[in-house]
């Protein structure tokens, strides 16, 4: 696990989106060697804001729900209370203390005994937008009849053990492909950090997770 604090991966995908028109403004725009905008680096994408925008009304997501972006007091409350919701060392909230399964091992805890080994998100993208997603204005994944079938199969061939081999497990599952390395790239409970390569002919986005490289040609 990588500990740092980063410009957010998002905001260097905008300069690169934006640095064709910046650059004749704006010196100071960096480019690689080779002349292309410059978006190497080691990057964090842990947020607490969600994929989509929830639209259930009750507890801390009630905030987001029907809202494009928050105030800053808005944001300020969420992300208090979603901290305290994801808090490992105090999961059980009435006793402010750990729930049955965060306990010591001594106590019969089976999982992470303590906060410090994980690296969720603590805040809201600086924008203080309620979804990840932009479009649909909406901010939810569009409905997929198709998808929803597909799923539903692949979960009861999951819980029927329908593998004969390996070979018949998905890519998560033989830890060949991270479960938020995307796409989309989206937040967990840590391993949220990529680091971006250039070079003139392709860009390398390797996650944390499971260490895998999408490699993508610069060649359309």
């Amino acid at each position: 696990m990588i500990r740092m604090d980063v410009t957010v991966l998002a905001a260097s995908v905008c300069l690169a989106l934006v640095a064709p028109v910046a650059a004749q403004t704006n010196t100071a725009v960096l480019e690689t060697p080779h002349g292309d905008p410059d978006i190497q680096g080691l990057f964090t994408f842990r947020t607490l804001t969600p994929l989509q925008r929830p639209v259930i009304d009750a507890g801390a997501s009630a905030l987001l729900a029907e809202r494009v972006a928050l105030t800053e007091e808005q944001a300020a409350e969420y992300e208090a209370a979603r901290r305290r919701e994801l808090d490992r060392d105090t999961q059980n909230l009435e006793v402010h203390a750990p729930g049955v399964r965060y306990q010591s091992r001594a106590e019969g805890g089976v999982g992470g005994y303590n906060e410090f080994w994980y690296e969720r998100g603590i805040e809201l993208t600086r924008d203080k937008r309620t979804s990840l997603i932009v479009d649909p204005p909406n901010g939810r994944v569009p409905y997929r009849a198709e998808f929803q079938a597909a799923a539903r199969i692949r979960g009861a061939n999951i819980s029927n053990g329908f593998a004969d081999s390996y070979t018949d497990r998905s890519l998560s599952d033989r830890c060949l492909l991270g479960f938020n390395a995307g796409p989309p790239m989206v937040s967990s409970a840590y391993n949220n950090n990529v680091l971006i390569v250039q070079t003139p002919d392709h860009v390398v986005i390797l996650n944390e997770m499971v260490h895998n490289a999408r490699i993508i040609p610069l060649d359309g």
